[in-house]
């Protein structure tokens, strides 16, 4: 590609010897490259295009789907209710993640190297850890209120906005400090890949460093993951009794069903099933393959390449366009309003069953009364 010509990734076919990929970094950033990245050649520039084409068109759609996302959420004021400020949030922290990271990798891309100096290096790091951290911790919020509303029920206390000011304080903050801590000595934001991004240093000898990446895993992936996989889990299995004791009733007053159909009952626990088993597949493809160049990083135990970290860390960001299909149109009033706001944007036809629209008018009862 014509554009990589005259970047510092080409410097070894023009200057008759072999460099290495740490060696087409900057001298002012170069003392932050890990060692390991010397044994590696630059990277063909096709790969540059390449990445570069994939995470724009990812920012584009995560920019544009998260952005009508917040609009809908915050313009209808059938929709402000406390349960939905974790969706907007998660929507923002989406948008955020990719308004920082996809044009540095873009334009770094096109001179096949890290060209924004130390202190951006550390900046897009942090930015990535902050966002990523509010993301995932949003959409633990988001499936731990499903779980109140339809696990226990009326005998929760009805979620208030202060309540929901309140969580999602809370996860802005410690996020925040988990991100600044390698800017700050606990571990420290590096090039990795293909030396296009930033993130921690997974290559780090000392166990101090590394600690870093064991513990923030466990707040960031693993305790997630099983708040996560604990409230569907306990969603599908509350939908299921639920169904048996409307059937079983139904037999008892001798009638085929207590529904207005049958197909109601069933599309709401399938659409459910959908929603649970689409969420929890997204984010373990999404989180899962980055956690693991991590811990292959500090133990040791796989030879990673510069090519593979960095289409982790794309993968990873590719989340952020999912997170508002799915946490979007799962949602049976965001699909109303947004037929009536941009009609452009609604595709298919309008099939909220009558049991979606009790449920949501339920939840929305609940919160009003709080």
């Amino acid at each position: 590609m014509l554009s990589f010509v005259n970047s510092p990734a080409l410097e070894h076919l023009r200057g008759g010897r072999n460099v290495s990929l740490a060696e087409t970094v900057p001298a002012d950033i170069l003392h932050m490259v890990d060692p390991y990245w010397y044994q590696w050649p630059p990277l063909e520039p096709m790969w540059f295009g390449i990445i570069g084409f994939v995470i724009t068109i990812l920012g584009i759609m995560s920019l544009t789907g998260n952005f009508v996302v917040i609009y809908i959420f915050t313009s209808a004021k059938s929709l402000r209710t406390p349960s939905n400020m974790f969706v907007v949030n998660l929507a923002f922290s989406d948008f955020m993640m990719m308004f920082t990271m996809f044009p540095p990798v873009v334009l770094n891309g096109f001179y096949g190297t890290w060209i924004m100096g130390p202190f951006w290096c550390e900046l897009y790091g942090l930015c990535g850890s902050l966002f990523g951290c509010v993301s995932i911790w949003s959409m633990t919020l988001i499936a731990y209120d499903r779980y109140c509303v339809i696990v226990k029920g009326i005998s929760r206390k009805p979620l208030t906005i202060t309540a929901a000011v309140f969580r999602l304080a809370f996860v802005w903050s410690v996020c925040m400090i988990w991100a600044i801590l390698p800017m700050v000595g606990w571990n420290r934001y590096v090039p990795e890949g293909n030396m296009t991004a930033c993130g921690t240093d997974y290559f780090a000898k000392d166990w101090y460093n590394r600690s870093y990446i064991i513990v923030y895993s466990v707040w960031v992936y693993v305790t997630p993951l099983t708040t996560i996989i604990f409230s569907y889990w306990h969603i599908l299995k509350a939908v299921r009794i639920h169904e048996k004791a409307m059937r079983e009733q139904a037999k008892k007053m001798n009638v085929a069903s207590l529904r207005q159909s049958d197909a109601d009952a069933k599309s709401v626990e399938i659409k459910l099933a959908k929603v649970a088993l689409v969420t929890i597949s997204l984010w373990f493809l999404a989180w899962t393959p980055y956690t693991i160049i991590n811990y292959a990083g500090i133990f040791e135990s796989m030879n990673l390449s510069p090519l593979s970290t960095i289409c982790g860390s794309v993968f990873a960001k590719a989340n952020a366009v999912c997170n508002p299909i799915v946490y979007g149109l799962s949602h049976p009033k965001y699909k109303q309003v947004l037929k009536e706001k941009m009609p452009c944007l609604a595709c298919g036809k309008d099939d909220t069953t009558a049991a979606e629209i009790r449920t949501q008018a339920t939840t929305e009862v609940s919160e009003s009364a709080a």
